[in-house]
C-alpha cells in the first residue's frame, strides 16, 4: 500500500494488520483517519517539538517515548537542534503518514513553540477522573469553567482521549512557566478548598484515594499534552476531541469519540479548538490581572 501525498509516496507496511483489537482498527484506516483530520490536527503540532509514542509490538507490549529524529527518516522530514539533538517538528501531512507507519500511534506537544521556548501558548488544567468514575470529572469541569468565566478567562475543552478532560485558556506567549503556574495553583487551590471531598491536588496515585485529580503541575517545561484530534493506544481506539461545553452539561463517556464518530463531528462542526486573536488578547489582558494578585506556590 502506498500513499500519495504533498507530492511524496508514503510506503504502508502490513495496512491490513489490526492494531486496536476491540475496535477492528487497521493499520490502514489509522492512516485513512490521520490522512482525512490532518487539516484540524496539524495546526496543533506546527512550531512545536514533537514527542510521540511508537508501539513497535501493539498497544498492548511496551511502548517507547521518542523525541529525536529517526536514523532512517527521509531527507525532506522536517527537524530542528535542540541540546544537540535532532527533534521533529511536525508540520506536514507526509511526516505524519511517515511517522505513523513507522509506528507512532500517539502524538503529543509541549506547551510552549520551538520560536518562543518557555513561554507558554495557553493555561492548561487536566482533570483526571477518580475511581467513582467519569461523572466526576464533567461535575468538577463545569465548577472550574464557572471559575474561569468569573475570572473574565475563555477556555476551550477537550477529552484527553483516556479517561480525563483537559481546560484549555489560549493566551499569548508573553509568561514564563513560573507565572503560569502561579495562576494554576491559584485556581486549584480555590477547588480544591471548595470541593476537599472530592478534589485532590495529589500527584502520587496511590495517595488520591477515591478523588478526581486536579493537575496543575503538568504545565511545565518539557512536559507534553495529548494533540487534539490524535488516537490513543487503548483497546477502544479513543480520540482526543473538543467538546461544546454544552455536551459536558449534558454528560458523555469518553468512549463515545471513536475515530469515526470525531471526522463525522468534524464535517458537521469544524474545528470546535479553534480561537480567536481578540479571545487570546482578552485572555492576556486578564492574566496580567490576576497576577497582580496571587503569590508565588
Amino acid at each position: 500500500m502506498e500513499v500519495q501525498v504533498e507530492g511524496k509516496v508514503i510506503p504502508i507496511s502490513h495496512p491490513d494488520k489490526i492494531i486496536w483489537n476491540e475496535a477492528g482498527f487497521t493499520k490502514a484506516d489509522y492512516i485513512r483517519y490521520l490522512l482525512e483530520v490532518s487539516d484540524f490536527l496539524l495546526p496543533y503540532t506546527k512550531d512545536r517539538m514533537l514527542m510521540y509514542w511508537l508501539y513497535p509490538h501493539g498497544i498492548h507490549r511496551s511502548k517507547v517515548e521518542k523525541r529525536s529524529r529517526p536514523e532512517k527518516a527521509p531527507e525532506w522530514l522536517v527537524s530542528i537542534f535542540y541540546k544537540e539533538k535532532e527533534r521533529i517538528v511536525l508540520h506536514d501531512k507526509a511526516t505524519l503518514l511517515w511517522l505513523a507507519n513507522w509506528g507512532a500511534l500517539e502524538f503529543h506537544v509541549p506547551f510552549d513553540q520551538y520560536t518562543k521556548r518557555d513561554f507558554p501558548t495557553d493555561l492548561v488544567f487536566d482533570l483526571d477522573h477518580s475511581p467513582e468514575g467519569f461523572g466526576d470529572v464533567l461535575e468538577i469541569s463545569l465548577v472550574l469553567k464557572k471559575v474561569l468565566d468569573g475570572l473574565g478567562l475563555h477556555c476551550h475543552v477537550k477529552t484527553s482521549g483516556k479517561t480525563g478532560l483537559h481546560l484549555i485558556v489560549p493566551i499569548e506567549p508573553l509568561f514564563s512557566f513560573e507565572m503560569t503556574r502561579r495562576i494554576n495553583h491559584f485556581i486549584a487551590q480555590y477547588i480544591h478548598e471548595k470541593y476537599p471531598d472530592k478534589v485532590t491536588l495529589e500527584r502520587v496515585k496511590e495517595r488520591r484515594g477515591n478523588k478526581l485529580y486536579f493537575d496543575y503541575l503538568q504545565l511545565w517545561k518539557g512536559r507534553t499534552i495529548a494533540v487534539p484530534y490524535g488516537l490513543r493506544a487503548i483497546e477502544k481506539a479513543m480520540v482526543s476531541t473538543p467538546v461544546t461545553w454544552e455536551e459536558v452539561s449534558s454528560g458523555f463517556h469518553p468512549s463515545d469519540f471513536t475515530p469515526s464518530v470525531v471526522l463525522q463531528r468534524i464535517r458537521e462542526k469544524g474545528d470546535l479548538f479553534a480561537t480567536t486573536q481578540k479571545i487570546k488578547e482578552e485572555n492576556t489582558s486578564r492574566v496580567y490581572e490576576i497576577l497582580s494578585f496571587t503569590k508565588k506556590p
